[in-house]
């Protein structure tokens, strides 16, 4: 693939996921769709202001989440350290997060803290922990929201892409069912950087790096599933996540949306299919859908993970992720791109990234 495409690709799973964070901001955590659409219509299509009461009171349209303000973070340590520096980039939060957090829900940049960074700022801040003593068990996706620039940055490294994802998730959530499938989703989007299709075939190329260590997933069977031959060595091997499991959910997603006899309509109904809620397992299978299904529509797919309700931010910031990467940034319609408050310095950002990516 010709160099400009890919970084016409990174680019754009950079911008999409800002721009999912940034539409999610203002409809975030409607868990009533009926409350939702009498506060902003019955179809989303562009930023929105939070109400008053709301999460996010008092951030404007098209300004960035805190999920959005983490990632800018890890860009610039990522290209400030030439790649992942995991000092560096804990001494970027210790710099530029924790001193403007309490540890209360409704503070903070971007108008409201998750969990995992509430429990970092009581461990860190208040009880004065080392950084490999904070991580608490939050079973959510904010590790992806900021990881998925590792991913970007290592898109032709899988080692490297693990390494840095499974090193960054442990700061925060030491779940290893959550560091899998965060290593998952990063595995996928580095494929959709390279210009891999998100096809039905996707979780087999995937499966074949894991068999030739390159992605740390405990395999056993042989091809197709199958059980491996009597000759075959134990593939364990300390440090491997238990299963590949968090590999095949991407090619199941693409097998159900392209079978006939299964339809999710209106396509937003993805939310309800899978789960409106923040876990990790609701938010992956319903983003890994509607990037396969609209793999050459990045507004359609944005749209269409915000009007889902409930976590829309973050169901909107992976999708858009998967989405850009697979359009290219030249393909996101203009209109995204001018909303967004920082859109100068976002697009900087996200250039100088993908020029990054191979050094």
């Amino acid at each position: 693939m010709h160099q400009d495409e890919i970084r016409d690709r990174a680019v754009g799973a950079i911008m999409g996921a800002f721009i999912g964070d940034a539409m999610g901001l203002g409809v975030h955590w409607y868990y009533d769709l009926d409350e939702m659409h009498r506060d902003h219509g019955e179809w989303i299509s562009t930023y929105t202001t939070p109400k008053p009461g709301r999460y996010h009171e008092g951030m404007k349209a098209g300004e960035l989440s805190q999920s959005g303000y983490i990632l800018k973070l890890t860009i610039e340590s990522l290209l400030r350290t030439k790649g992942y520096n995991h000092e560096d980039f804990c001494a970027t939060l210790d710099r530029n997060l924790l001193p403007h957090l309490d540890a209360k829900p409704m503070s903070g940049p971007g108008g409201y803290t998750n969990q995992s960074m509430r429990e970092i700022y009581r461990q860190r801040v208040e009880q004065k922990k080392e950084w490999n003593e904070v991580g608490s068990r939050a079973d959510t996706t904010e590790s992806i929201e900021r990881t998925l620039a590792m991913a970007i940055r290592y898109a032709f490294e899988p080692g490297k892409l693990a390494q840095s994802i499974a090193q960054n998730t442990q700061l925060t959530q030491i779940d290893d069912l959550v560091g899998a499938m965060s290593v998952a989703y990063g595995a996928v989007l580095g494929q959709l950087v390279q210009g891999k299709k998100f096809d039905t075939k996707i979780s087999e190329r995937l499966m074949i790096l894991a068999k030739r260590g390159k992605l740390p997933f405990h395999v056993v069977t042989s091809d197709d599933l199958k059980p491996p031959s009597k000759q075959s060595d134990d593939p364990s091997n300390i440090g491997l996540f238990a299963s590949p499991d968090a590999l095949l959910t991407p090619s199941y997603m693409a097998k159900s949306v392209r079978d006939e006899t299964i339809m999710i309509e209106p396509a937003w109904k993805v939310s309800l299919v899978y789960g409106m809620p923040c876990a990790i397992f609701h938010i992956l299978p319903a983003s890994y859908y509607l990037a396969a299904r609209y793999t050459d529509d990045f507004e359609s797919a944005i749209l269409h993970a915000i009007n889902g309700g409930g976590q829309n931010m973050a169901r909107a910031m992976l999708s858009g992720a998967l989405v850009g990467a697979q359009v290219g940034f030249s393909n996101i319609p203009q209109h995204f791109i001018d909303g967004l408050v920082e859109k100068e310095t976002l697009l900087a950002l996200a250039n100088q990234l993908a020029q990054s990516i191979g050094e």
